[in-house]
């Protein structure tokens, strides 16, 4: 499952910012929630879209959190190479950036930020 790959590699690079597959029950002050919100196949090549949310008490630190898992994700085909820890996982071959934009939580009134993905796989 691509969400798990790329849930171990961002709880990797975040430096102890939690990284969930759901919304935890105790939330911490910063967290990052990926969501698969679709996927699909054509020729035996899979592709998925990911929505990556960014929580933060502040709406600067949601967006500099947003700002860091763009990077990681937009790195993450080149560090599946590097890191060895990642064979275990399915190969990202692209990750590329949809849209990301201020997704404030207004149920639970708290500043998130989401960067959506197209990968492949």
């Amino acid at each position: 499952m691509v969400e798990i790959t790329v849930l171990k590699y961002l709880e990797n690079l975040l430096s102890g910012i939690p990284v969930y597959a759901e919304m935890p029950e105790e939330m911490p002050d910063t967290f990052v929630i990926l969501e698969k919100t679709g996927s699909s196949r054509e020729n035996h090549i899979n592709a998925a879209t990911i929505a990556v949310q960014s929580y933060a008490p502040t709406m600067y630190e949601a967006a500099a959190l947003n700002e860091t898992v763009k990077t990681f994700m937009d790195a993450l085909p080149i560090a599946q190479q590097i890191f060895r820890w990642l064979d275990d996982y399915d190969t990202v071959f692209r990750c590329k950036l949809n849209s990301d934009y201020n997704y404030t939580d207004t149920s639970i009134k708290r500043y998130r930020y989401q960067a959506v993905y197209d990968i492949t796989y």
